[in-house]
């Protein structure tokens, strides 16, 4: 299982050599927003794919 700490770190080295700290902040928020979810999901918190088309 990767860390926290490893997924920042491959993140970083996918992004081009002139990216700008708004975008690694986009990035950052991205992987915030998708562990948060995952979490979720584990957690038995997550909504069935019929509620979210409501």
């Amino acid at each position: 299982m990767s860390t926290l700490k490893d997924n920042i770190t491959k993140m970083i080295h996918h992004l081009p050599e002139d990216a700008t700290l708004e975008d690694i902040q986009y990035h950052l928020y991205v992987l915030e927003k998708i562990r948060k979810g995952q979490e979720s999901i584990k957690n038995d918190k997550g909504i069935s794919y019929e509620e979210a088309k409501v």
